[in-house]
């Protein structure tokens, strides 16, 4: 196969929202109470919810600038690539990399969709989700047919409504929902507990998937606060590792054993590892500890429930015959540090080079089409939804890196001198 066959869907990426986010789509009470993005003097932009600044208007949303300026920011709209929050330059920075298909993650709702859970007034909440929800959908997705997979926020205070809100989105076409990857560290009951039971019976019920995505917990692995960054973005998949594990030892995949959870950003080539770990575990241990797979290995429960996601993973690629290939899927990261934009297609081929076509098909696209109801063929023509097809509808596209300069938003009393971890640590922080 050559890098312009390939046909791309990336199964993680994030949208920076728009200062129109909820224009239109709220009551008086819930527009008065909802983010609002605030030009300050000093040219920095913030998002003010309930009296207090959002940490970042722009979470490392970076594509297109120089390296050396890659980080947390940006801090303002013009810091970034129009790509990262208009739908048009999304589709545009799509196409010169090739790209057919995304699946796409908030940044201003948290991963978990959890900026909405400590308001007072419940009625506003749930209409402030309603109203991403139904943006996200409508307009964001909506208005290129075939080219974006609809990932619904959750009203993570009640688990009712979380189903109710689960069935709502799957009759609007949306067969994916965001959730934590460990709801304690935001404060809540457990994957061990019932209370999440009638929002996992919605996601069941609707073929739903279940996107964690790594921070999902507002936490990071930080050893130390003095580390440098490198060991935390290093770390990042931790979260994810104890996610699957707090997952398999659950009721969850057995008391819903059709139930998909997708572990977002987190990685595929420890799998192997993790897999003959746990039924090692279980051989040697469920007689005192009282687990009960039945007939089946967890291993064999995993490789059924689990759906696994990459950026980059050329071991991944050696051990895959150790995962469920149907399971197995492709990303992208747009707009973050981590994203292959915009040679994804050449970076993704140094390791399915020499794969059988089956499975580079299964892993670039397939797997996504199938497991989240995506059909991009009904309404574009799949020798259009190739790489070089898509590229050749961007000759416009300019890629060359940019440079913003950095620090000049320093002195609003906002941002303050802590290091890169330490802010981390603070834009993920559940609320007290």
């Amino acid at each position: 196969m050559q890098v312009d066959d390939l046909i791309l869907v990336s199964v993680d990426d994030h949208v920076v929202e728009p200062p129109h986010l909820f224009e239109g789509r709220l009551s008086a009470r819930a527009a008065e109470l909802a983010p609002k993005l605030v030009h300050l003097d000093s040219g920095r932009e913030v998002w003010m919810f309930e009296g207090a600044p959002l940490p970042n208007v722009g979470l490392n949303a970076v594509a297109g600038r120089v390296p050396e300026e890659y980080g947390l920011d940006a801090l303002a709209f013009s810091e970034m690539r129009a790509g990262c929050y208009d739908i048009d330059a999304r589709i545009d920075d799509m196409n010169v990399n090739g790209v057919l298909g995304s699946l796409n993650f908030p940044s201003i709702a948290g991963f978990t969709g959890q900026l909405f859970m400590t308001m007072e007034d419940k009625d506003v909440a749930i209409e402030l989700v309603r109203a991403y929800n139904d943006w996200h959908v409508d307009d964001w997705c909506g208005r290129h047919p075939g080219r974006m997979i609809p990932l619904a926020i959750p009203p993570v205070w009640d688990p009712q409504l979380m189903a109710a809100e689960v069935r709502r989105m799957a009759d609007k076409g949306c067969f994916a929902v965001t959730f934590s990857e460990n709801p304690e560290k935001l404060r809540m009951p457990s994957w061990h507990s019932e209370h999440w039971y009638p929002f996992l019976a919605a996601c069941e019920e609707t073929g739903t998937v279940i996107c964690l995505h790594i921070g999902s917990s507002s936490s990071v692995t930080i050893t130390a606060m003095d580390a440098p960054i490198d060991t935390m973005i290093t770390l990042q998949p931790m979260n994810i590792v104890q996610c699957a594990a707090d997952l398999v030892w659950s009721p969850v995949f057995r008391k819903f054993p059709n139930l998909r959870v997708a572990l977002s950003e987190g990685g595929i080539g420890w799998v192997p590892y993790f897999l003959e770990r746990i039924d090692y575990v279980y051989q040697h241990h469920h007689q005192w500890t009282n687990q009960d797979f039945g007939d089946l290995l967890p291993s064999e429960v995993f490789n059924r429930n689990i759906l696994t996601c990459f950026i980059d993973d050329a071991a991944g690629m050696e051990v895959r015959h150790h995962l469920n290939l149907d399971h197995v899927h492709w990303e992208c990261d747009y707009p973050h540090s981590d994203s292959t934009w915009p040679n994804a297609p050449e970076m993704a081929m140094r390791y399915l080079d020499g794969l059988p076509r089956e499975d580079i098909d299964r892993i670039t696209h397939l797997n996504a089409m199938r497991n989240f109801h995506y059909d991009p063929f009904s309404v574009i023509p799949r020798e259009q939804c190739t790489v070089g097809a898509l590229r050749a509808q961007a000759a416009h596209v300019d890629t060359t890196p940019v440079s913003h300069g950095t620090g000049k938003f320093q002195d609003d009393g906002i941002v303050t001198a802590m290091t890169l971890a330490e802010r981390m640590a603070k834009q993920t922080a559940p609320a007290s």
